[in-house]
């Protein structure tokens, strides 16, 4: 019996493209290496780590992923995809890499890798200029403004049964929080520290709130590949390791998360 006979056409057509699209043992670095390209995928739309002004590309990663690129001997390629769409986009070979302030989700690690984290999106503690409030273990008797229902508002909570008389206040957005802290009516904030820096941009506050310290949770920012691609995985490594050791690293996070006037308009 011929194969025909066996398939049905548009069957025999899947089975075609899936055997052709097949990827080397390998995984894709070789490739990469040869036609001196990596296809980095990102959802353009995240301020400030990925955005377009004036038809050009800005941002975080867009830095990051052009200093990884040209670390590695690459030019960088942006392929421009819908949030729901990343995954998907890697997953059939559309790109090589996903770098698109990205939390590593331990659920997807059958299927996708991910790099070490070169960001720290965790919740941050805000305090006024001149505050004598250094740390948590100073919020005692203090107000700290949280956003209503978020992590900062489960954190803080969580703080309230080792810290006596802390009292937390809710606001409606991050915003609203910071702001009360701005203009004293509550001593700290707890916030996410994408939504911290993007409020001190956008008032030029950062002369009177900023963070103290290291951010209080985990939620790290990472880079992703396919699982089989473990060559490409290393590499991204090393260049991030090299970025960090060279400062280049913290120099990219400086000039888009702590000063918004270094930024391109």
């Amino acid at each position: 019996m011929s194969i025909k006979a066996r398939f049905p056409h548009h069957l025999l057509l899947l089975l075609i493209l899936l055997l052709a699209g097949c990827r080397p043992a390998g995984g894709v670095w070789p490739q990469i290496q040869a036609s001196g390209v990596l296809r980095v995928g990102l959802d353009p739309t995240y301020p400030p780590f990925e955005s377009t002004e004036g038809g050009e590309l800005h941002g975080f990663d867009v830095d990051l992923a052009h200093a990884l690129a040209s670390d590695l001997g690459l030019t960088a390629e942006f392929v421009h995809l819908g949030y729901d769409g990343l995954y998907d986009a890697l997953a059939t070979g559309r790109v090589d890499v996903l770098l698109s302030a990205l939390v590593i989700q331990p659920e997807r690690t059958r299927d996708f890798a991910y790099s070490e984290p070169y960001f720290n999106a965790g919740q941050l503690l805000l305090l006024p200029a001149g505050s004598a409030v250094r740390s948590v273990a100073d919020l005692p008797g203090r107000v700290v403004a949280v956003e209503l229902g978020a992590e900062g508002h489960v954190l803080a909570t969580e703080y309230t049964r080792r810290l006596p008389n802390l009292t937390i206040t809710p606001y409606n957005t991050p915003d609203e929080a910071l702001a009360a802290v701005a203009a004293g009516a509550a001593d700290a904030a707890i916030t996410d520290a994408i939504s911290a820096y993007l409020y001190l941009a956008a008032t030029h506050d950062e002369g009177q709130l900023h963070p103290a310290g290291e951010p209080l949770t985990t939620e790290p920012f990472a880079l992703v590949v396919r699982i089989e691609d473990e060559q490409l995985l290393d590499q991204l490594n090393q260049s991030l390791a090299r970025l960090q050791a060279g400062g280049q690293l913290a120099t990219m996070r400086t000039r888009w998360l702590e000063s918004p006037a270094n930024r391109p308009n």
